[in-house]
């Protein structure tokens, strides 16, 4: 008899997890999927691009029902899962719907945060997360609207860039000095800026939110120095939390996350956890990198092959108004470490180099990000660069033409 595995969650994680396991071993495991949203999985990174009309929903998809149903995968959407009982190996989905498990996946993944200032409550206060929150933003980005996106990272600034493209009048708070503070240094975040500011999407630097109002709905939004911008609609993208609640409320140890060991076992060794609600070595991803390293780890192991995740070499890679963007590594040189730069602001270039005993450490492009693979797997072995570090700032020469054999 098979054993039942039960994956709760339907996202970007989930499913490469599904794709590895079906393409190792399928038929090995009776597997059932839960999934709060009304849809399979799709690509949550085109989600900036559905909001400005790139792509449709369709273009987001990533398998059909079809895809599960030849796969053996019992699939349940627009049901979350209220219960794990560990006693019983239950899932309980909804109010009554009952699921037995022998192994249990949760990639349960992570919540948006608000910020708890005055009138965050109000209608019109909305968040960038998933479908859901696109169809809202669409609706309430009507013609003459002003809208305000606060959050400077990865998701702020592809709402900003997605409601620009819709024609709304879009302004970009900021907390911090610069945008995407995290990845990048204050010369490639300008950049970055002025790309923004280029589609028509207003920056500020150094604007703390203290409050939102309006009568009934959002009216405007009021800075810590008293500035007041007037908004028919806030956008809130200030980061994400672990989606861990299910895991808690089952007695399974939760730091930030769901704490798991390099196999991606949780503290009940019939439980696993991976993507943004896993804990591993104290460490929390919020990327989908990660998420894939994770699922590959864990797919192999549930077939009984050796495998462990060891963490992941963070980078971050995406276009902010066409202007590519590549940050790997630490991005600030630590005490014996040499940084590397070549700038080219009015073509909008930027190359930065973090090196410490011939070992790359770090690296930040901007405009051209084309070694951007090559650096990343530099970070990741400590090779010696002694003998091409030229090659890292300037490219690698194209390869040289072979003389015709006589």
């Amino acid at each position: 008899m098979r054993e039942r595995l039960v994956v709760i969650g339907n996202g970007m994680a989930s499913l490469r997890f599904l794709e590895r396991l079906t393409e190792r071993a399928r038929g090995l495991y009776d597997v059932t999927v839960v999934g709060a949203e009304p849809v399979a999985a799709y690509n949550r990174v085109l989600l900036s691009s559905l909001l400005g009309g790139e792509v449709d929903e369709a273009g987001c998809a990533f398998k059909g029902l079809d895809w599960y149903e030849e796969h053996g995968i019992r699939l349940i959407t627009g049901a979350p899962a209220t219960l794990v009982d560990r006693e019983n190996s239950l899932v309980v989905v909804g109010e009554t719907h009952v699921l037995p498990f022998d192994k249990l996946v949760l990639a349960t993944g992570s919540l948006p945060i608000r910020l708890s200032k005055p009138g965050m409550d109000l209608p019109g206060i909305l968040t960038f997360r998933d479908l859901a929150d696109v169809a809202a933003i669409r609706r309430a980005a009507i013609t003459g609207a002003k809208a305000i996106v606060i959050g400077g990272g990865l998701l702020g600034l592809e709402a900003a860039v997605g409601l620009a493209r819709l024609g709304v009048d879009t302004t970009l708070l900021h907390v911090m000095d610069r945008l995407m503070e995290r990845q990048l240094d204050h010369a490639a975040a300008d950049l970055v800026r002025q790309a923004m500011e280029a589609r028509g999407v207003r920056v500020l630097l150094q604007a703390d939110t203290a409050t939102v109002e309006g009568d009934g709905k959002v009216e405007r939004l009021v800075l810590s120095d008293g500035t007041v911008l007037p908004a028919d609609l806030v956008v809130m993208s200030v980061g994400v939390r672990p989606n861990a609640a299910l895991a808690q409320n089952a007695g399974l140890e939760v730091g930030r996350g769901i704490k798991v060991d390099d196999r991606m076992q949780s503290s009940d060794d019939r439980i696993f956890a991976l993507g943004e609600c896993a804990e591993h070595r104290g460490m929390v991803y919020g990327l989908v990198e990660p998420a894939y390293e994770q699922a590959e780890t864990l797919s192999r192991h549930l077939i009984g092959e050796e495998a462990a995740y060891l963490g992941t070499a963070l980078s971050t890679s995406l276009k902010v108004s066409g202007l590519p963007v590549f940050s790997a590594g630490q991005i600030e040189a630590p005490d014996g470490a040499e940084t590397v730069v070549m700038s080219d602001p009015g073509l909008g270039l930027y190359r930065k180099l973090v090196i410490a005993e011939d070992r790359l450490l770090g690296a930040v492009f901007v405009g051209d990000i084309a070694e951007q693979g090559w650096c990343k797997s530099l970070i990741r072995s400590g090779e010696s660069i002694a003998t091409f570090r030229d090659d890292l700032m300037f490219g690698r020469p194209a390869p040289q033409a072979q003389p015709l054999a006589a």
